[in-house]
């Protein structure tokens, strides 16, 4: 298509406004249709004949006093209006920690304001920005400009994340799983073709880089994320950035969970980390569960980690609307393969293949509380058959944790947890104004 500046003169084009007829009477069309599946509804749904219900015990005294919240966000500003293929995006995310006898001070307030809260700590934030289309960083590439982006910010950051990343990909909590080499998928220079690239940790130089045996070029230890893998420097890198919120949410939760245990391990017990969303590393970055296992492995059996993800949206939210009034209070349903794609993903239950296998580290269960309240949580376990035929014996720490849960409700939102509600009050951007601000400011230090 050719442009001109005549063409402003001309109509517009319009759609046709009967080409749906087309589509409408097209026998293959609706054969395709007619094979289709939805998740099923409220009234398909038999709860007891799944035999996946439990009580929660409320006799069991929870040694839990501490929480820790991570959550973030991330908001996209356009450099140029006249340009609007120019595009960064701004990441903001942080942890929230509370002792529990701080929140019963605010148990009756209805609404949640940073006023209401001056007693608890204040959230630590952190900041993180990202080019993501047609802009370069360091006159590199786009690929290049994300791979430095976060190999300073992790290098760079006060936190000192790199040594936690080292620390958390080679195992070095435990001297008898500790592995002295990661394989990397995939050489991060476009022109090279290596794969399965062996990280060994003894060849790290002391800035966490390697170098590629068959182009020469240096690898960084955080393109262990794959981000590299499906940044197209033409078409942008914003199918990144939902990947890059979750994955720097746990990487600030590994973080956390380091700096306890050189601090004083003991504390790990008593503490309750919440994570919103589920316990999994989705896309390229998913290969991260591995490692993620092994940890929270190490943790349950070493200190009783107590770590619960919670979801509020997907399909699984949207499941629990239709099972809500099935459930008693005070209950949980474990969640097994055959219910998942019978019930909440149209598909087919594979023996051989659980549910997520290659993204969650911990599984799925629903939980009804006292108060008639929802929540979809996910709870570390050993490995990802659990999921094939799930026990509540599975998920160490169950009763200490949903117990805890009910005791964090919130108002501000259905079915919200205080915490969560709260750090994400804190460290969410929003569209407007911040958006807006963020555009000004950026645009005030980027050279034309």
């Amino acid at each position: 298509m050719s442009y001109s500046s005549q063409a402003g003169r001309r109509p517009n084009e319009y759609a046709s406004k009967s080409s749906h007829t087309n589509i409408i009477w097209d026998q293959d069309i609706k054969e395709f249709l007619d094979k289709c599946s939805l998740p099923s509804g409220s009234d398909e749904i038999v709860l007891r004949e799944e035999n996946l219900i439990a009580d929660v015990n409320y006799d069991l005294k929870s040694p839990i006093s501490l929480f820790i919240t991570i959550d973030g966000g991330y908001t996209e500003v356009f450099i140029r209006r006249e340009f609007p293929s120019c595009v960064l995006n701004f990441f903001q995310f942080g942890a929230l920690i509370f002792e529990l006898k701080d929140l019963k001070t605010l148990s009756n307030k209805p609404f949640i304001d940073p006023e209401d809260i001056e007693r608890l700590k204040k959230i630590e934030r952190l900041k993180f920005v990202l080019p993501t289309k047609n802009i370069s960083y360091k006159d590199e590439s786009l690929t290049n400009s994300v791979r430095n982006t976060f190999y300073e910010f992790f290098t760079e950051n006060k936190e000192n994340f790199i040594e936690t990343l080292k620390w958390f990909l080679y195992r070095e909590y435990d001297s008898k799983k500790e592995i002295a080499s990661y394989t990397l998928s995939s050489c991060p220079n476009p022109k090279c073709n290596n794969k399965r690239i062996e990280l060994n940790k003894r060849d790290m130089s002391e800035n966490y880089l390697f170098c590629c045996d068959d182009c020469g070029e240096k690898i960084y230890l955080t393109d262990v994320f794959r981000l590299h893998e499906v940044i197209d420097d033409e078409f942008g890198a914003g199918g990144i950035l939902a990947y890059v919120t979750n994955l720097l949410e746990h990487i600030l939760l590994i973080h956390y969970i380091r700096t306890i245990l050189r601090i004083k391990p003991s504390l790990l017990k008593e503490t309750l980390f919440i994570k919103e969303g589920p316990l999994a590393f989705f896309s390229v970055t998913a290969n991260m569960h591995k490692p993620m296992r092994d940890l929270s492995n190490y943790l349950l059996e070493k200190y009783d980690l107590n770590l619960v993800g919670v979801e509020k949206s997907g399909s699984f939210v949207e499941h629990v609307a239709q099972i809500g009034n099935k459930m008693e209070s005070g209950t949980l349903l474990l969640i097994n393969n055959n219910y998942i794609y019978k019930y909440i993903i149209p598909g087919k239950a594979d023996p051989d293949n659980p549910y997520a296998r290659t993204s969650y580290y911990g599984g799925k269960l629903i939980f009804k509380s006292r108060d008639e309240r929802l929540y979809v949580v996910t709870i570390p376990v050993e490995n990802e058959s659990v999921v094939l035929d799930p026990k509540k014996e599975n998920f160490k720490n169950l009763d200490s944790i949903l117990q805890n849960l009910e005791q964090l409700k919130c108002d501000m939102y259905d079915n919200s947890l205080f915490p969560v509600a709260l750090a994400n009050k804190l460290v969410s951007l929003s569209a407007h104004p911040s958006s807006v601000i963020l555009e000004k400011f950026a645009k005030s230090f980027i050279k034309p």
